[in-house]
């Protein structure tokens, strides 16, 4: 996200980039440290001020339960989700079924699941708007396990969700769509206007 982050500067952006322990850890404990993150950061924060939120695949889905925190909701703007897997993901699906050891091991694959996105129940609150950009270049070994257009690690139907106020597809794979300086062009677009053309 470093990269990221540097376009964002770039193109007139404050930048707060948050660490989290996705290897290790569930996605409900990361969100539980990114809440009390955001909870510290919005202290600062001038009346009226309010945030927008932008996450790469899993740490998009930390963010969608992030969101649903009453004390957070009122400070988020808009959000931006680059390879999220808001409906799952199938290699997600085929680890689990191989390898429990893995799954319980690497918890944010277990918690892609398609089943335990479902039980997440990631709507998206009144207030917020969310837009998503998925990737189509599958150039990693891991996408010729998966069915349909992909960018190596998750289908681009996957990123489309209901609540989307938009979405955009770049010919990018999952390790360097947030690298590009067009998608950081695409989220400044969302963040100022509420979509990404």
């Amino acid at each position: 996200m470093y990269v990221l982050r540097d376009n964002l500067v770039d193109l007139g952006y404050e930048v707060i980039l948050t660490e989290l322990p996705l290897l290790f850890r569930s996605v409900k404990h990361c969100a539980d440290i990114f809440a009390e993150q955001l909870k510290k950061i919005t202290t600062d924060l001038n009346n009226g001020e309010k945030l927008s939120l932008v996450g790469h695949s899993t740490g998009g889905i930390v963010i969608r339960k992030v969101i649903k925190d009453p004390e957070i909701r009122p400070y988020i703007d808009r959000c931006v989700f680059i390879s999220t897997p808001h409906k799952g993901s199938r290699l997600a699906d085929k680890t689990a079924k191989i390898s429990k050891i893995f799954i319980n091991l690497f918890k944010p694959v277990k918690s892609i699941t398609t089943e335990s996105i479902e039980k997440m129940d990631l709507k998206t609150p009144p207030g917020i708007e969310i837009g998503a950009i998925a990737g189509s270049k599958s150039n990693l070994f891991l996408g010729r396990f998966i069915r349909g257009e992909n960018d190596g690690r998750i289908r681009v139907k996957s990123v489309r969700c209901s609540d989307l106020k938009d979405f955009k597809v770049l010919p990018y794979g999952h390790k360097e769509i947030h690298h590009q300086l067009e998608t950081a062009q695409l989220i400044d677009n969302f963040l100022r206007e509420g979509k990404f053309d």
